[in-house]
């Protein structure tokens, strides 16, 4: 269906949100960097404050979910190109285990949880459905300001992550078929996860060696930046790919982005102009997710106490789910995998969102559900900063790397 826009759109308006969006986010980055916190929670708080629960500056629109669901996308490509499929591939089976238990114990507590407080099935399903997926974006962000994504730890995170998205999607479409029918398509579950699978197994596998026999012949191409261009139509063909198929759209752009990654090893420019989309792009997504938070359904006592228990269970399965699935691995490490699992940001919303739109979850349930996804959000940055200051020596270059081969330009993304 052809998107159709208004034509009494008041282009100054957006203009100002915009601008309000941008600055206020990159002053709060700034402010948290002086403070030597992570960027991104100032980021997040600057949608706080400049949103309908504190200043209502500018409210959450469809043209900023937009921007923020193409800088979510670009972020992810981004982190796609520091990432060679090999790398991923060498820590495939432990990153199953973490994205599997990793989904596991928060879906089965966030279910119990929800039963103990008086709610339905198909909300307690809703409850746990929206402790489940990891938003790879938040962890990503800070990962990719300390310059440590090739981190043998960070390259766990980023593949549970993606087995995280599609088992989370499965269970979303489990719920959500339940919630709205009242049966369960079994066999569209199956086919949507077998596709799935098979979508980021082939894109992994085969995308890279493609496009690294392919190189010659594109640097060849008379386009002004050829790698850049191929990059921007493929990340947004797979992003759209792996919607139809059911998968989230970052899932395609990280997977765009990691194809290209051997072509573009040590492309410079190819960074530098990627660097400088995502870095316009990403604060309307990390802005967008304080804007959602509505701070005066705190006012009732019971939605706090909800809210402070979801968030704390939201933490502690998902640091005690991922963290046993690295077990074997130093016991650092073991913390860094759970807590870089721990955000939810924009997915838990998500899921929120479509129960609360289905007429399955109280308002009650969903505004806990909102806190506890931007809650957790805030909460881990600071924690991925602390556990991972180790793997950055004295000259602030990062330490234990595998393979270092991370650009300046991106490692100053944040």
């Amino acid at each position: 269906m052809p998107v159709v826009f208004a034509a009494s759109v008041d282009h100054s308006a957006v203009i100002l949100s915009l601008f309000v969006v941008l600055a206020a986010a990159k002053v709060m980055a700034e402010i948290f960097e002086r403070l030597r916190q992570p960027a991104v929670v100032g980021e997040i708080l600057a949608g706080v404050i400049i949103g309908p629960s504190l200043l209502g500056w500018v409210a959450p629109s469809d043209l900023i979910s937009v921007l923020a669901e193409v800088g979510v996308i670009f972020l992810l490509f981004t982190v796609g190109l520091e990432t060679k499929p090999r790398d991923i591939f060498q820590v495939g089976g432990r990153a199953v285990m973490v994205g599997v238990l990793g989904v596991a114990l928060p879906f089965a507590a966030g279910y119990f949880l929800a039963m103990a407080w008086d709610g339905s099935t198909v909300e307690a399903l809703f409850i746990g459905a929206a402790l489940v997926a990891t938003s790879v974006g938040i962890t990503a962000r800070v990962l990719g300001s300390m310059g440590l994504l090739d981190l043998r730890t960070s390259r766990i995170i980023l593949g549970a992550a993606v087995i995280d998205d599609i088992l989370g999607l499965i269970i979303l479409s489990l719920v959500s078929s339940g919630g709205q029918q009242g049966t369960i398509d079994t066999a569209g579950i199956v086919k949507t996860a077998g596709a799935a699978i098979l979508f980021t197994i082939i894109v992994g596998l085969a995308g890279s060696k493609l496009l690294t026999g392919l190189a010659p012949r594109i640097k060849r191409l008379k386009l002004a930046g050829p790698f850049f261009n191929l990059g921007l139509i493929l990340c947004l063909g797979l992003s759209l790919a792996s919607m139809y198929i059911g998968v989230a759209a970052i899932i395609g752009a990280f997977l765009a982005g990691m194809a290209l990654s051997e072509s573009v090893d040590g492309n410079d420019k190819m960074h530098r102009m990627t660097g400088g989309v995502t870095e316009f792009l990403v604060p309307f997504f990390l802005v967008n997710i304080g804007m959602q938070l509505d701070l005066s359904v705190f006012r009732d006592t019971n939605v706090v106490v909800q809210a402070l228990l979801l968030t704390l269970v939201a933490v502690v399965t998902k640091f005690i789910g991922c963290g046993i699935g690295a077990w074997g691995m130093k016991a650092r490490e073991m913390a860094q995998i759970g807590v870089g699992m721990v955000p939810r940001g924009e997915v838990g919303i998500v899921v929120a969102q479509i129960g609360l739109g289905l007429g399955v979850i109280s308002a009650n349930f969903f505004a806990a559900v909102l806190f506890m996804a931007v809650a957790t959000t805030l909460i881990a940055p600071p924690f991925i900063k602390i556990l991972f200051a180790e793997d950055i020596d004295d000259d602030g270059v990062p330490d234990n790397i595998v393979e270092t081969d991370v650009s300046e330009e991106y490692s100053r993304i944040g």
